[in-house]
Order: C-alpha cells, then sequence, then structure tokens
C-alpha cells in the first residue's frame, strides 16, 4: 500500500498554544494525497473521485432538439395570424422523416429530433388548434425553444476533470454518457481505535468509574460522511503490550489512524511512549475553545490524529482539522471553511482569549434573513450540543461576547453540506 508522507510536525508539548489558522496550515501542509486508483460500477461510484479525466464520447446532446411541447417550423411563417397544416409528428424516440417545407409545421415533443427545415419551436399554449392546422398566437424568432446539438459537451471535450467529487449530478451526466464504470482514486483507510481501561463497549454493564466508548461511534459517523475506507480495532486496554501492538498493525494498514484521549500534558498512560517508539509526533496546544489539546504526526507512514477525549473537543477537532486533512488526502481541493454573517437572537457571553466554536442553530426568517441561537450550555462534554445544534457560532479570540441584534460568523457543520464544497 502506498503511504501518504508526513513530515515533521515540529511541535512539542512545551510549546506555547498554536493561533488556529497555523496549526491547520501545519497540518495541510504535511499530508499529501494517496496514490491508487480502481475502476468500479457506475451505481457504486457515489462520493468518489475520478482518477481521470473524462471525456464526452460524443456531442451532447447528440442531435438538435425540442426543449418544449409544440410545433416545430419555419420562422419566416411565424407570424401572429398565420395558419399552418399540421403535416406529421416528431415525438421521442420516433422523429419525423421528412423535411418541413415552408408553410408546413411539424407536431413535435420535449426532447425529440428537431426535424430538416424548421428552425425554431412554438409553444403549443402559443397556438389555436383547428383541425388539422394552427393558428400562431404570437412570432417567434430562430432558434426558439431549440437545444443545438453539442450545446451542453462537444465531442471529446472534458466532461468531468480528474480529481471531480461523484455526486449525484455527476453520475448522471457518466450514464448520460454512456459509462457504465469509472475509474476512481482510493479512498483513504482510516483506522479508528480508543484507549483506556475506563472505557466500556455498547452492551456492557458499567463498572465503577467506567463509561461508555461514545466517541470511536461519533467519529464512525463523521467519518462515514467523508468518504474513507474506515476500519475499526475498538477498546485498547492500557497495557503497554498491547498499546504497542494496536498502533503498530494500525499504523500498518491504514492512511491515517485516529485515537481520542490520552493527549493532554501530563495523561499518564502509554499512548505517547508507544507514540515515540514508532513515529515523530508532537502534542500541541491550540489556541481554540474546545478543543486545546491536539496530537498530530506520523507513526509507521500512515498520518496520525490524537483528539481530545471530551466528546465535543473530538467532533470540533475533527471538523476542523481531520477532516480538510482527509479532503487533501483523497485529493480534493481544500478551500476556506463556508462561514457567512447572522444575526444572533441572544446574548453569547464569553471570555476573550481563545477561539471559540459554540455550537448553535441556525435558521431563516420569513424575509430570508438569517439568524443563529446557541444551543444552550457549551461544555465540551455536552455532546447534546452537537446534537441539537447545526452550525457552529466562531467567535475570535478578542471576542468579549455578543449582544442580541449583533450579527456573528458562522460555520454550517460540514456533513450537512455538499461533500464536494468547501469543508
Amino acid at each position: 500500500m502506498n503511504k501518504p508522507v508526513v513530515a515533521s510536525c515540529g511541535c512539542d508539548e512545551d510549546t506555547a498554544a498554536l493561533e488556529f489558522t497555523t496549526a491547520r496550515n501545519k497540518i495541510l501542509g504535511t499530508v499529501v494525497r494517496v496514490e491508487g486508483e480502481e475502476r468500479v460500477p457506475l451505481h457504486v461510484a457515489l462520493q468518489r473521485r475520478l482518477a481521470w479525466d473524462v471525456c464526452s464520447p460524443h456531442a451532447v446532446p447528440g442531435y438538435d432538439n425540442s426543449a418544449m411541447d409544440g410545433y416545430a417550423l419555419h420562422a419566416v411563417d411565424a407570424v401572429k395570424g398565420t395558419c399552418l397544416p399540421c403535416v406529421g409528428a416528431s415525438l421521442a424516440g420516433h422523429p419525423y422523416d421528412r423535411a418541413v417545407g415552408v408553410g408546413e409545421c411539424v407536431r413535435i415533443m420535449t426532447g425529440a429530433v428537431m426535424p430538416d427545415g424548421a428552425d425554431c419551436v412554438v409553444m403549443q399554449e402559443r397556438v389555436t388548434v383547428n383541425g388539422d392546422s394552427i393558428i400562431l398566437q404570437r412570432q417567434a424568432l430562430p432558434g426558439d425553444h431549440v437545444r443545438y446539438a453539442g450545446e451542453d459537451l462537444q465531442a471529446g471535450s472534458i466532461a468531468l476533470p480528474a480529481g471531480c467529487h461523484l455526486g449525484p449530478a455527476q453520475l448522471g451526466m457518466l450514464a448520460s454518457l454512456g459509462f457504465a464504470e469509472v475509474v476512481v482514486r482510493r479512498r483513504p483507510r482510516v483506522v479508528i481505535l480508543s484507549t483506556g481501561d475506563e472505557l466500556c463497549g455498547l452492551g456492557q454493564q458499567l463498572g465503577p468509574g467506567m463509561i461508555y466508548d461514545s466517541n470511536r461511534h461519533t467519529l464512525f459517523g463523521l467519518l462515514q460522511t467523508c468518504g474513507v475506507e474506515l476500519i475499526d480495532m475498538g477498546i485498547v486496554a492500557d497495557d503497554l503490550g498491547q498499546t504497542r501492538q494496536a498502533f503498530a498493525a494500525a499504523a500498518g494498514q491504514a492512511d491515517m489512524v485516529i485515537t481520542t484521549a490520552g493527549v493532554s500534558v501530563g495523561d499518564a498512560d502509554y499512548v505517547k511512549q508507544v507514540l515515540s517508539e514508532l513515529g515523530e509526533v508532537g502534542f500541541w496546544k491550540i489556541a481554540i475553545k474546545p478543543g486545546k489539546p491536539l496530537a498530530f504526526g506520523n507513526i509507521g507512514g500512515a498520518v496520525f490524529f490524537g483528539l481530545p477525549g471530551n466528546p465535543v473537543s473530538t467532533m470540533v477537532s475533527f471538523h476542523q482539522f481531520v477532516r480538510p486533512a482527509l479532503l487533501k488526502m483523497s485529493g480534493g481541493e481544500v478551500g476556506q471553511s463556508l462561514r457567512f454573517q447572522a444575526t444572533s437572537l441572544m446574548d453569547i457571553v464569553r471570555s476573550p482569549g481563545r477561539m471559540e466554536f459554540q455550537r448553535g442553530i441556525l435558521t431563516q426568517d420569513d424575509s430570508g434573513c438569517l439568524q443563529v441561537v446557541s444551543t444552550g450550555n457549551q461544555s465540551s462534554g455536552v455532546l447534546s450540543s452537537m446534537g441539537k445544534g447545526n452550525c457552529f457560532i466562531v467567535l475570535p479570540a478578542s471576542s468579549h461576547g455578543v449582544k442580541v441584534g449583533q450579527t456573528v460568523l458562522v460555520e454550517p457543520f460540514a456533513e450537512n453540506l455538499f461533500a464536494g464544497g468547501n469543508v
């Protein structure tokens, strides 16, 4: 398996907190696109990325056709009040097999081939039918309601470029060109695992001081929206040998390894020791809230993310750092996150110091104006704040809070957006 190259992260646990943009740029500056491609049937290609340009084997549309149900005729005859005999019909799949003469018309359906000689279509709503003839209610011009051959694509032109994200519209276009299969880029292989004796599997009885392993399932859901090949390695106990074995196995089969917890300064576990043995990982403090601790680097050639253990911190870190990295590894173009202004319908209290990603509910009023409210308790352990919300309220480090009626910057949760766009 071809591995992505990961450069040294150049940070250690004693450095000052990294500014958000600096941290994101460091991550994006080190990960590279994974190599490899495969041919897949079109019906399973959704959310994949094209490995090569796809060129149109023929013009689209392949022939001049009507954009409306109506009558095909010569524009010189299309004068209000003119009466024209209808000499035949052109239906989808059954074209009229003769030329239309001056002073004649042909009944035509949407998508049907334009008959020879006709250069415009008059909508059926703009004629009066009188037996086998029609009377025009208004004038028409050459080209009215005609879709010309090659209007969408010329034969040999690029229909979809390499790296294009395949959504429903793209699959429809490929099908319209006759492609039953398509060559796509290999998906990044991502391993997720949890560490800690306090974690309990779902369906098991909680013991004293234990919690259910929720973060791994949160990550499982987030990763499924990213179009990756997911490998779940479950829970690893607080044991040096088991941790070493699990991390080595993960790095051996993955392009990216993601864990949660064990990344805070002073954590007394085996994660840091094993990471130092198997790779090069920096333990960062990032000037954001929630999600201050983050581990990033590589183990055995795989990109490594150690996310914070608090549930909301895990999700914020994934949205802001892991998702863009996966987009780049998949071969997509990483742009700025989609953010825009909305009016706050409530006071938002906070202290300056760190950039903050509060969870909000974004709506639109009857006049089309965007407005947002907080989901309530913003503690990093309140996972329900992510379930209730549909966006982040992005507050700069200098913000002292927001008063009702003021505008704030909002960022919709990426999984709610079309996957081919911004991250």
